[in-house]
């Protein structure tokens, strides 16, 4: 064997990686100082140059036993802090003693492929030489990629541990789908599982494996990505360790002032993600002074609720109640404003009826017959417009448009909003006077609430996916009809809803007093459960239009060289659309967008005021009854549409995922919109990350007569896609069965 052309692994470090490479030079450091690495030989560059290299890998294969063989690269430039190389070499699994040769000069051949001369022109330097490094083949029950900080987030913090059964070849290279683990002070927390029905990795193994690469970065003096395998025998080896390259700086998810900011609550519940830099920087402030033009219309002030963009994510709070605050209310809006704000805000919740009379029914025949008329009407004309329009109007056209948008969304907020504060009070009222008539079990005040006239579900062509005018209508995609039997389903939900009112009428009969106090109570929920669903239909109607003037001025900034593509419009800046700049970092946008889609954003940041938090658990403690019980099996969210259901998980991120949801599934998500619709038609319950009562899943599924919880956080990351479910949209829990 020529000494020169072949060494022993473990002494391949003190030749260095310009004669072994970067991923053997490292295993070789690691394994001698004690840690668990195949044991193997290097196969210089040298080596090609000896006519009896075949009888020199024969007889180290020999040397090294077992009968099968890895052949992998390892190149100069590999493995570095700066440059990867990751993927772009050849890697050879399951050689025979008798293939070594002919395995080892594939590797060799790799160095010179397109894939590796383009990655080092861009990186640019000396061309970079290669090694082959062969170990004896581990038969792996389980494999995969352990980080000793987050990749994504890149909080030093958290090691992430990645997991797929059998060889981890699948998954190093992208073609498998893996289990993820989270493990922050000492504790493993299983972040995504896979569809099969056992669980790859155990969590003291997934604490195993990211205390092992936690020992390798503290050995290399930086953040690692390791590639790891678990044997027959149980026992974990260390495949290859590298510099964590491109780790982004630690995410902050502060709270971005005083008090609660809220992911899912107002504007936040149709953003289910991140948004685009042209809806942040143009539609979503535009939106949010329509909000408050809408305001002073109704109330007479302006009071500016605080919303800002954390990590690209939407939040927003309530203003903060201080003495400042309170006399700009009464010197601008007098009595007024505060007669509109008590009862929108604290009397609709005691008193639904009087709320009502005092001032909602008032705001509620405004929206309907002048807001809603204005806003058609200006889509209308701006429609006829928008084809020959030129840059300068659609720009005026889109101002016109977010702000009258931003109108209807304040009254959505007001009038429709109030809806699920009336509905606390008429459960209080079912559940104190009707509990056996309407026992929370079966549906409880909400079956008073379904298959209601005009919140029929519809598929409207302007319904959308996110108020984000990225992402595709309605009517951009495939049509997804409703079922052929969702007549039938709605009229049972009639059915059913009448004659629920004859047995608590008749159970109150020789009670006059509470007999009008419920029919009044009824009205007055069955009225603003209908104007809700009509409203946050209605909101988006200017989304074709505002969709189609974005467009439009992508075609005008791809024409004069702006941008590549005219979809890359929605990558640009409000600013951008007036710069007379020759080129546009979309690719570097949209990578960072990309990014913070990655992330697990927080349902809320900060901590309550007093006022404001406490309302909000007070209505879901409401709505639960006492009845949430947990244990590790179960996810707990907010009770949004009673009821029980069974099946299995659907995890759906999007349109892309509506095709394969069938009959029966469990529809999980991070949040619904209007565009949704279809999916609760088919589906035995819905969960969603985010939402609140008021969320177009809670209304949605209740005029489908399903379960739902939302805000349930990490529902889209906990289950997995086939996985067995109970959801109890009264509790509001998920149990997970056992495998």
């Amino acid at each position: 064997m020529n000494v020169d052309s072949i060494i022993e692994l473990e002494q391949a470090a003190r030749w260095g990686p310009a004669v072994v490479g970067g991923k053997a030079a490292v295993l070789s450091e690691l394994a001698a100082t004690g840690f668990a690495v195949p044991p193997g030989v290097v196969v210089t560059a040298a080596a090609q140059e000896h006519a009896e290299l075949a009888d020199d890998l024969t007889a180290a294969a020999a040397q090294l036993g077992g009968g099968r063989f890895a052949v992998r690269s390892s190149g100069t430039a590999e493995d570095l802090p700066d440059a990867s190389y990751a993927g772009l070499y050849e890697t050879l699994l399951d050689v025979p003693a008798d293939g070594l040769f002919d395995a080892v000069q594939a590797c060799f051949a790799a160095a010179g492929s397109e894939r590796v001369l383009a990655y080092h022109q861009r990186r640019g330097g000396p061309k970079p030489s290669m090694a082959v490094l062969v170990q004896r083949m581990i038969d792996p029950v389980a494999a995969g990629v352990g980080f000793t900080a987050h990749p994504v987030t890149g909080i030093r913090d958290q090691a992430v541990v990645t997991a797929v059964p059998g060889l981890g070849e699948a998954l190093v290279s992208g073609r498998g789908a893996a289990e993820e683990w989270i493990i922050e002070a000492g504790v493993a927390t299983p972040m995504r599982l896979r569809a099969e029905a056992e669980s790859v990795l155990t969590a003291a193994q997934a604490l195993a494996v990211a205390a092992l690469a936690r020992r390798v970065a503290y050995r290399r003096g930086r953040p690692q990505d390791i590639e790891w395998a678990i044997d027959l025998d149980q026992r974990l080896w260390l495949l290859q360790a590298r510099p964590m390259t491109a780790l982004p700086d630690p995410v902050s998810w502060n709270p971005p002032g005083p008090g609660l900011w809220m992911r899912n609550f107002r504007l936040g519940e149709w953003l289910p993600e991140p948004v685009t830099p042209l809806f942040a920087t143009w539609l979503l402030p535009l939106i949010e002074a329509g909000y408050l033009d809408g305001m002073q219309q109704s109330v007479r002030v302006r009071v500016p609720f605080r919303w800002t963009l954390v990590n690209g994510w939407y939040y927003n709070a309530t203003p903060i109640p201080s003495p400042a605050l309170l006399a700009t209310v009464l010197r601008q809006g007098r009595t007024h404003a505060v007669k509109v704000l008590f009862n929108a805000l604290i009397r609709v919740g005691r008193n639904p009826a009087a709320a009502d009379r005092a001032v909602l029914g008032d705001l509620e025949r405004r929206w309907r017959e002048q807001q809603l008329p204005a806003y058609r009407g200006l889509i209308a004309t701006t429609e006829a417009e928008i084809p020959t329009a030129q840059p300068h109007r659609l720009i005026e056209i889109v101002d016109q448009l977010g702000r009258q948008a931003g109108v209807a969304l304040w009254y959505l907020a007001i009038v429709g909003g109030s809806a699920w504060k009336m509905e606390a009070c008429l459960t209080r009222f079912t559940r104190a006077h009707l509990a056996e008539i309407l026992p929370d079990t079966e549906g409880g005040a909400q079956l008073l609430l379904r298959g209601l006239p005009g919140a029929e579900p519809t598929m409207d062509s302007h319904a959308v996916f996110s108020a984000d005018w990225y992402h595709p209508l309605a009517a951009d995609l495939p049509a997804l009809a409703l079922p052929q039997d969702d007549g039938d389903r709605h009229a049972a939900l009639v059915a059913e809803r009448l004659a629920a009112e004859q047995r608590c009428t008749a159970a109150l009969a020789d009670q006059p007093r509470l007999l009008a106090q419920f029919q009044q109570l009824l009205r007055v929920n069955q009225r603003y459960a209908i104007t809700r669903e009509q409203q946050a239909r209605a909101f988006t109607l200017a989304w074709p239009a505002l969709r189609a003037c974005a467009r439009s001025l992508g075609r005008h900034l791809k024409q004069i060289d702006v941008i590549e593509d005219s979809d890359d419009v929605f990558f640009c800046a409000r600013s951008d659309l007036d710069s007379t700049a020759t080129a546009i970092d979309v690719a570097g946008r949209r990578a960072e967008w990309n990014r913070q889609r990655r992330l697990a954003a927080p349902l809320s940041l900060g901590r309550p005021t007093r006022l404001f938090g406490d309302v909000i658990e007070h209505a879901v403690q409401t709505a639960r009854g006492g009845m949430a019980s947990t244990n590790d099996n179960t996810i707990v969210g907010h009770p949004a549409s009673a009821g029980q259901a069974t099946g299995p998980v659907s995890v759906v991120t999007g349109p892309d995922d509506f095709a394969t949801f069938a009959d029966g599934d469990i529809l999980v998500a991070k949040a619904t919109a209007p565009a949704w619709t279809p999916l609760f038609a088919r589906a035995a319950a819905v969960v969603t990350d985010g939402g609140t009562l008021a969320a177009h899943a809670s209304l949605v599924a209740r005029e489908y007569g399903i379960p739902a919880v939302v805000g349930t956080g990490t529902a889209t990351t906990r289950l997995r896609p086939g996985q067995m479910v109970t959801v109890n949209g009264t509790a509001g829990t998920v149990t997970i069965h056992p495998q």
